[in-house]
């Protein structure tokens, strides 16, 4: 075998694997980024959660005993 040809297909391996590895960095940076905005959401719909009133202590008006406004 050629000694050119098998170092130039061992640059060209060497450049695709770093471009893999760049892009796998980039895609664990979006996965990271990701997982802190579903956090952040989650932690958000807790505390909405929180803030509303529970069901069995506070009922809301039924929509059949209100007037409608032409009354």
């Amino acid at each position: 075998m050629d000694p050119l040809h098998t170092d130039k297909r061992l640059t060209d391996l060497e450049i695709k694997v770093s471009l893999a590895d760049d892009l796998l960095d980039q895609l664990n940076q979006t996965i990271f980024r990701q997982q802190q905005q579903i956090d952040l959401l989650m932690r958000d719909i807790t505390d909405l959660r929180n803030q509303m009133p529970e069901e069995r202590t506070t009922q809301l008006p039924s929509l059949r005993d209100e007037l409608p406004p032409h009354y």
